[in-house]
């Protein structure tokens, strides 16, 4: 009994330190300027709720949500069917140089993404793309982290599957869309999670490519707000509040399903 209740107060403790930046954010959002540099801190707000209108006066945080959600809707919806449909290939099919050309693929986890920045900023440069959405989209729907998490998936299911549908005529795509893309519904769905909570607070990418502050997502519009010489930190904080709301609210809904598609990830070779 006594070591359950030392690993609730270690549980405890973690997550009380884990959701500490969220309230803190909270209260800075709900304070003066003045107390929000205060030192040391105030931990009790003065309750500034206009502070969260400000901020939809000082940027176009209307247009940059809708931005936002454009974009984490199509790299999401990018990602489920590129990655999905390379980890059926090398997960299912059999073609020369199959294990080479994937661990190629995952050698590009071990690269930095900082390294991209140049030439994918060249690459949107020349086809005209700066300041634009697609922008933002196109460079976010391959990724090889999915294409890894989706083929152990893949490489649990029986061969037998494979093995009755060509047998009743179907081809690769056919096996792939109504056969095996069902039966990963959980490798799906936690890669989807995933994909939004990565596209939602991406930062250093649309803050390269987007200047202009109608066609930035809510992140770098927010990073927008800090002054060269003085911050306002209870409205960027407010900003902060209100984008992250959705990405807590959809993680929280879907929490079990995110869980368990990476422990099923994690527990099949």
């Amino acid at each position: 009994m006594s070591r359950r209740w030392i690993v609730h107060a270690v549980l405890l403790a973690g997550g009380l330190i884990m959701i500490t930046p969220f309230v803190w954010q909270l209260v800075v959002s709900l304070q003066t300027v003045t107390e929000s540099m205060r030192m040391p801190p105030t931990p009790v707000p003065s309750w500034q709720w206009h502070n969260f209108a400000d901020v939809f006066r000082t940027v176009p945080l209307g247009r940059q949500f809708l931005n936002t959600v454009i974009v984490t809707a199509a790299v999401t919806a990018g990602q489920l069917l590129l990655c999905s449909l390379a980890a059926f290939a090398f997960a299912r099919l059999e073609f020369p140089g199959r294990g080479p050309i994937f661990l190629l693929f995952l050698a590009v986890l071990m690269v930095p993404g900082e390294l991209f920045l140049l030439p994918r900023y060249e690459i949107m440069q020349g086809l005209g793309w700066l300041n634009t959405l697609q922008a933002l989209i196109a460079p976010g729907v391959f990724g090889a982290f999915g294409t890894f998490l989706l083929r152990q998936f893949f490489k649990t299911l029986p061969r037998e599957l494979d093995e009755a549908a060509r047998l009743d005529g179907a081809n690769p795509l056919q096996i792939y869309w109504w056969i095996m893309l069902p039966l990963v519904r959980p490798g799906l769905l936690a890669l989807g999670l995933l994909t939004v909570m990565w596209s939602w607070s991406s930062l250093l990418w649309p803050l390269v490519v987007n200047t202009d502050p109608e066609m930035m997502t809510l992140s770098a519009g927010l990073a927008s707000l800090r002054g060269q010489y003085l911050t306002n930190y209870p409205v960027l904080f407010a900003g902060s509040v209100v984008a992250s709301l959705p990405v807590i609210v959809l993680f929280v809904v879907m929490q079990r399903q995110l869980i368990a598609g990476i422990a099923f990830t994690g527990s099949k070779g």
